[in-house]
């Protein structure tokens, strides 16, 4: 990858995801970036086959870009429970089922964490990843990653989406499932250097550092 390149006009969010699309748009709006997703575009979703998150989120990316002509954007993000040897990472997705059941998901994270004896909050840590991955036709990418530490406690909150409300980032008194976008995202544009909260917003920022236009 030789040099950032910037990006303006229309993009394609490469999710099925309708909360992970909520996100993302939130994030681009200021940048006046329109965005549609591969699922309302009707693009297939691929294998994704990769061994890491930067490596899935490449995936999407580049299958959205080839399919659509468009630039593509793609997250893969996942939570890692440290007294879980870092599952589901990866597979986080995967835990929920299809169609995607999050309730079930984090119950089974409490299951496996009762297995092996795990009880004590100090011993619940966990982080959330995110790898963002924009790519263009021609083949060309940018890769940001982001990652956000906290514990999990019982799930609270109606907001978020995935595993949010059992996860409580260091710090912070509510779990992502409580907190309003604007509060989960924690960018403020206005001060001179934005400290983001989520894992996802993190890993933003940095591309929008790197790839967007000036905000509007």
């Amino acid at each position: 990858m030789s040099g950032h390149r910037r990006l303006s006009g229309r993009i394609v969010v490469a999710t099925h995801n309708p909360g992970k699309l909520v996100e993302m748009r939130e994030l681009l709006a200021p940048f006046g970036i329109e965005a549609v997703s591969a699922g309302e575009l009707g693009l297939a979703e691929p294998d994704e086959t990769g061994t890491t998150y930067a490596e899935n989120a490449a995936i999407k990316a580049h299958a959205a870009a080839r399919a659509s002509g468009l630039p593509a954007l793609a997250d893969d993000s996942g939570i890692a429970v440290e007294a879980l040897d870092g599952a589901p990472g990866l597979f986080s997705a995967r835990w929920a089922g299809k169609p995607a059941d999050f309730a079930a998901a984090m119950a089974r994270i409490d299951r496996e964490l009762a297995r092996r004896g795990v009880t004590e909050p100090e011993r619940r840590r966990a982080h959330f990843v995110s790898a963002l991955v924009l790519a263009w036709p021609d083949g060309h990418e940018e890769l940001f990653e982001g990652r956000v530490h906290g514990r999990l406690v019982a799930p609270r909150g109606e907001r978020g989406f995935g595993y949010d409300p059992m996860f409580q980032p260091d710090g912070y008194a509510l779990t992502f499932g409580e907190m309003s976008s604007e509060e989960k995202h924690g960018i403020d544009w206005s001060a001179a250097l934005p400290a983001p909260l989520s894992h996802r917003a993190r890993a933003f920022l940095d591309l929008a550092r790197s790839c967007l236009p000036e905000r509007r």
